[in-house]
């Protein structure tokens, strides 16, 4: 176990709470002092809250020498992607245009639940405007950059999240995933990301990219996502989407491990391109699974058709729905990729949109019918190694969107299925790669499950910094 507080895991930190042998004053000193040693080669936070998060802490502190914690995360360090509301902290979604004179008196569901639960806030982590495409840079906030090069973006649009996560600057992390937006950075930067069933964990205000949007947890080990997601998935009203609070611990049984398990590996999920390197490292990690986890392992030639296209007609429309307010004027100080993007999803029609939410529903279905046969799926999470940071597209995509290099990601926003991306190897230059390991809609539990098992067979490694 590593002495640094800051790196040690939730389930670790409270364990030693437990026993008194650390302090929540302890670990979020040390959390903010890596933030404030290392944050500004990183810029993966927007705001900190030293004062607050030390009080906070404090308070856990005095709760825990009573042995009285006030909940399942009480003193354990945690950050909340800037598209969240958060009590007393301004939310600008990474944007020049949201006003930060206004009344911020309210905390989104998943923030008001770790508050409760007495997780200690450190403060805002980095997100491009709106949380609109796969990287992570705004005119407001900069460019945030992966901490295994800082050449190269972490991802997006839960940047800030993923690099806080890697680098010790916060146990638990708030991302958003609209298609892609936890798995893409969490990939690029060697952390775990889970995107759960859509409605599993209440949102409000509603994203306005509409029900492929979903909110979930960032951390550097599995059992912390489960503990977060115990955490996240209580129940809030605000919600009207939200699956019903069924009370799942999805901590327990999650070293079952994947025996028997009939898993499916896609190594392209139909005819998408991937970088050779990344080929090799997710296939060799697929077999894993069958080679010394007990499954039973299976190559398919599942294909989208035509998911893109799809995609494009849920996200870009939404753009248009998250821009329609603005002001010409204002759209003027935005970032031009995005209001590109939410003009061409304004000009879409109807009777296009109404043919793509038909499209949806046959993916839908189509999964529906391949998790009878299989238990999970496994794909590489993203099919190139993270790129040059402050671009959209890699420089041999220049013209595109980021669409067009996640082919992995997207297609299970549309199905609203459980997905998550573990760390799986490393390139020769160094730099993360992501294995995606996707369950039928509702099945978190062995999402969590195959995760932990692929954990303890090859643990992960964060950047030594």
């Amino acid at each position: 176990m590593t002495t640094d507080p800051a790196l040690l895991s939730a389930t670790e930190l409270l364990s030693l709470y437990r026993a008194k042998k650390l302090s929540p004053v302890e670990a979020t000193k040390a959390a903010l002092d890596r933030i404030r040693k290392h944050d500004g080669r990183f810029n993966s936070f927007c705001l900190v809250d030293e004062e607050g998060a030390l009080k906070s802490a404090k308070a856990s502190e005095a709760r825990w020498q009573k042995g009285q914690p006030q909940g399942l995360v009480d003193g354990v360090t945690a950050t909340v992607k800037d598209l969240l509301l958060t009590k007393g902290w301004p939310t600008l979604r990474g944007s020049k245009v949201v006003s930060r004179d206004q009344a911020w008196d309210e905390d989104a569901p998943c923030v008001a639940r770790l508050r409760e639960e007495g997780a200690v806030l450190l403060g805002k982590t980095t997100t491009p405007e709106f949380g609109w495409k796969g990287v992570t840079d705004s005119r407001l906030t900069g460019i945030t950059r992966n901490p295994w090069n800082t050449e190269r973006t972490p991802g997006g649009s839960s940047g800030g999240a993923a690099v806080a996560a890697a680098c010790g600057m916060g146990a638990l992390n708030l991302g958003t995933d609209g298609g892609g937006s936890i798995r893409i950075p969490a990939s690029f930067t060697g952390i775990f990301g889970l995107k759960q069933t859509y409605g599993r964990v209440p949102a409000h205000p509603l994203s306005p990219f509409g029900t492929v949007a979903h909110v979930g947890p960032m951390t550097r080990t599995v059992a912390d996502a489960a503990l977060m997601l115990n955490v996240l998935a209580k129940p809030d009203e605000r919600d009207w989407y939200a699956l019903p609070y069924d009370g799942t611990d999805f901590t327990k049984d999650i070293d079952a491990g994947v025996k028997g398990l009939k898993i499916a590996w896609s190594p392209t999920l139909g005819d998408n391109r991937v970088d050779p390197e990344v080929a090799a490292i997710t296939a060799k990690a697929a077999r894993v699974f069958a080679d010394e986890l007990g499954a039973t392992l299976e190559e398919t030639d599942l294909k989208f058709e035509n998911v893109g296209d799809v995609f494009v007609k849920h996200w870009f429309p939404g753009a248009a729905n998250a821009l329609r307010t603005f002001t010409p004027e204002q759209r003027k100080q935005m970032d031009p990729g995005l209001v590109e993007v939410a003009e061409a999803g304004a000009a879409m029609s109807l009777m296009d949109y109404l043919a793509a939410v038909k499209a949806r529903e046959a993916f839908g279905v189509m999964m529906n019918r391949f998790h009878k046969r299989y238990d999970l799926l496994l794909t590489p999470m993203m099919p190139l190694p993270a790129f040059q940071a402050g671009m959209e597209v890699p420089p041999e995509d220049e013209g595109g969107r980021w669409t067009d290099w996640s082919p992995f990601s997207y297609p299970f926003n549309l199905t609203q299925q459980p997905a998550a991306s573990a760390p799986c190897g490393f390139t020769k230059s160094g730099l993360p790669v992501g294995l995606q390991i996707v369950g039928a809609r509702y099945a978190e539990t062995q999402v969590l499950r195959a995760s932990r098992a692929f954990e303890r067979a090859r643990p992960f490694v964060m950047p030594n910094l």
